[in-house]
């Protein structure tokens, strides 16, 4: 016996839009986790760019007597070290993303039953949540 396929109802706009809302929401908001966790300072001295190639110097230096395997060790901290002295200070620009994450946190928060704590620890500061209207009893 052939298997009776159910013809789908159309999407209705509101439908259309409803998913729509919900792809920029989420957008908004993983964009804005994304910058936060990417600006979170590192533990240990903060390097600056004079550090950076204070040590490039060095590693110059110890590449000389270097044995084989300590030279590709050497090598790639070269590398690594190179790659961040030139994107050095192009963060984030995380007043953008808090300020669209501000508009939809709430409605999202509601929709996905997220509460502030849950907001707090994965490190949405309180004045943030404040801002988008997300308070302690939600």
């Amino acid at each position: 016996m052939a298997a009776k396929t159910a013809k789908k109802a159309p999407m209705s706009d509101e439908h259309k839009a409803a998913l729509a809302q919900g792809r920029a929401e989420g957008k908004a908001v993983r964009d804005y986790l994304e910058g936060l966790r990417s600006s979170k300072p590192k533990r240990g001295r903060k390097r600056t760019p004079d550090s950076i190639r204070k040590r490039l110097d060095a590693i110059e230096a110890e590449l000389v007597d270097a044995s084989p395997l300590d030279e590709l060790k050497l090598v790639q901290e070269r590398h690594d070290l190179t790659r961040e002295l030139e994107t050095f200070g192009s963060g984030v620009d995380l007043s953008a993303l808090e300020d669209r994450f501000v508009e939809v946190a709430r409605s999202y928060s509601q929709r996905q039953g997220i509460s502030y704590s849950s907001w707090r620890e994965v490190g949405v500061e309180a004045a943030v949540l404040k801002r988008a209207g997300i308070a302690r009893s939600s």
